[in-house]
């Protein structure tokens, strides 16, 4: 619970002192204002800001207390925490330093430093303290571990800010709000195990760990990662096979420097095979030749010429018969001779042939010999050749067998990731089980809320989902932009309540105007007096701002007294009638 806001330092500011139940800090619109000014740099959403500035928000450039105008002012709080008061002050130039001044902090689980100007906490350390103190967070080294509950997540639900368009969605109090924020923050609140979101959420991680690998191989050079694990087997299987055998090629492989030269002799002794096998063929053909000639060589007939005389009736002088027979002996004489000529040359191309053959014999024996010497070996460009190729084959198994391995590392983590899913959706279903009462108490508490604002505006949908806890707000009716809004104001009340009644809550919730922007009059002071009644029955404080012509005058109900909850001073749309008391 607040008691009061102010700065010691910028004396312009006005001191906002606060009370249990509603708290209204009003806007008015200063007498003779056009209509073209405005009330936004009121200071009314700056408030808000104020809180979370104090109660440990970030402090980027952009925030309002780093402006020139505001940085060398310090601002302060003094509310309860944890049953002790204590007052919290930061300024803008030095936003990591939260001063405190407290009853006492002995039993705080983390212990203030001490130095000239006071106690002091860094702003980690006093977000890590409030998230104690008022949410009953650890503050140990797990409460480091992703995707737990923390602070901050958990604070903005009771202070929405306009600024993170937190008034679009009941369940969400940033519009870029993740999913596990979101689930993990209102498990906590509603006191379910938030530790199921949270696992979600490691499982969502590895997805995305396992889709962004799958996207950085298809755009590199493994887009066969995305085939099957056992398609690549097979591919792995065959390749390896392949460098296999060439590595019982490498082994067996001897290196014979004379290689090349060998390779010439080896292609000299062919071509003089040849050379001697056409001459043996040409050879052979003129011994058929001469065997021919010698079976057809005879000496003539003179026997038959002289019977030819004779059968004429002419006989022949001795002298002519005489000269018959030398002619005859001569003709006899020259066949013996042509034969023998053709016995000579027979036997000198026989023998030219045998010559041959046994030359034939001698240089097939040596072709035989450098033959096996190439088969058993090789050149040394040959041998290193086939290492490079052994040495790509190697790299193309090694590169097969990594993308095997990622491949059914996808595949097994697909299918872990599909178990655990499964597992987690079956433990997010007994704990809804088990903490059935839980649930029927927020339905109810919310449907409540609601039916006192519309007929029937809406219910609280609390489910298991395969993608984590599910939260819904269904409206039955056509969505309004202010139906949308009383139904964040209905979720938040209804966290306030259950929050307060499991014993963590900051002790007030905080509504900027813009919540209500869009609402029926009817149902803005119905949301008044619902607040107020709600606040004042569980001691806390319920804190909203408002511009003064949007406010229901005249349809609150009749005992219930709203001056009594407008906060002194008021703000206004002049220089100096803002929250600050300056204009920047």
């Amino acid at each position: 619970m607040i008691r009061t806001i102010y700065s010691n330092e910028l004396t312009s500011f006005k001191t906002l002192g606060f009370k249990p139940g509603l708290n209204i800090l009003l806007a008015d619109k200063s007498e003779g204002a056009t209509d073209k000014q405005s009330r936004n740099g009121a200071g009314k959403s700056s408030f808000v800001e104020l809180v979370h500035f104090l109660f440990g928000s970030g402090a980027d450039q952009e925030c309002v207390f780093r402006h020139k105008k505001l940085e060398n002012y310090s601002f302060s709080a003094v509310f309860e925490l944890a049953g002790s008061t204590v007052k919290v002050t930061r300024r803008g130039e030095k936003p990591s330093k939260i001063y405190i001044e407290a009853e006492q902090t002995d039993t705080w689980p983390i212990k203030p430093t001490r130095g000239k100007a006071g106690l002091s906490f860094t702003n980690e350390q006093w977000k890590l303290l409030l998230g104690n103190l008022m949410f009953g967070l650890p503050v140990d080294n797990e409460y480091k571990q992703r995707y737990l509950p923390k602070f901050r997540m958990l604070f903005s639900y009771f202070a929405r800010r306009a600024n993170d368009n937190g008034f679009t969605e009941p369940t969400k109090y940033f519009d870029k709000q993740q999913t596990w924020d979101e689930q993990v923050a209102i498990s906590y609140l509603l006191g379910l195990d938030c530790s199921i979101p949270q696992a979600f959420q490691e499982v969502r991680e590895k997805e995305k760990t396992i889709a962004e690998l799958k996207k950085i191989v298809k755009q590199g050079n493994m887009p066969e990662v995305l085939e099957n694990a056992s398609d690549l087997k097979t591919r792995l299987t065959i390749v390896e096979d392949r460098a296999k055998k060439l590595k019982v090629q490498l082994d067996s492989f001897r290196v014979v420097p004379e290689y090349t030269e060998l390779e010439k002799e080896a292609s000299k002794l062919t071509r003089k095979m040849n050379e001697l096998a056409n001459d043996n063929t040409s050879d052979r053909e003129l011994l058929d030749k001469l065997q021919s000639s010698l079976e057809q060589e005879k000496p003539p007939a003179f026997a038959n010429l002289d019977n030819l005389y004779q059968e004429a009736g002419i006989v022949l002088p001795d002298n002519i018969v005489r000269r018959f027979e030398d002619v005859q002996v001569f003709h006899e004489k020259i066949v013996a001779n042509r034969k023998a000529h053709l016995k000579a040359e027979m036997h000198s191309v026989a023998e030219r042939i045998e010559n041959r053959d046994r030359n034939k014999t001698t240089i097939d024996r040596r072709r035989s010999e450098v033959m096996q010497v190439l088969q058993t070996g090789g050149a040394l460009e040959h041998y290193t050749g086939l290492q490079g190729e052994y040495s790509k084959m190697q790299a193309q198994v090694e590169t097969l067998r990594q993308k095997l391995d990622v491949a059914e590392q996808i595949e097994r983590d697909k299918t872990s990731l599909t178990i655990e899913r499964a597992q987690l959706y079956r433990r997010l279903q007994d704990d809804y089980h088990e903490r059935d009462e839980i649930l029927k108490e927020s339905i109810l508490i919310f449907e409540n809320l609601s039916n006192s604002l519309y007929d029937k505006a809406g219910s609280l949908i609390v489910e298991p989902g395969q993608n984590g806890p599910h939260f819904e707000v269904k409206i039955d009716s056509q969505r309004s932009k202010g139906i949308n809004n009383m139904q964040i104001f209905c979720f938040d009340l209804m966290l306030t309540e259950l929050s307060h009644r499991h014993g963590i809550g900051p002790g007030f919730l905080i509504h900027d105007s813009h919540l209500f922007d869009g609402v029926d009059e009817r149902q803005k002071a119905k949301a008044f007096e619902l607040g107020h009644r709600k606040a004042s029955e569980l001691g806390i404080q319920y804190i909203v701002t408002m511009n003064s012509d949007d406010m229901p005058w005249d349809s609150f109900s009749s005992e219930f007294k709203i001056n009594d909850y407008i906060l002194s001073p008021r703000l206004a749309d002049t220089e100096n009638g803002g929250l600050f008391g300056i204009h920047f």
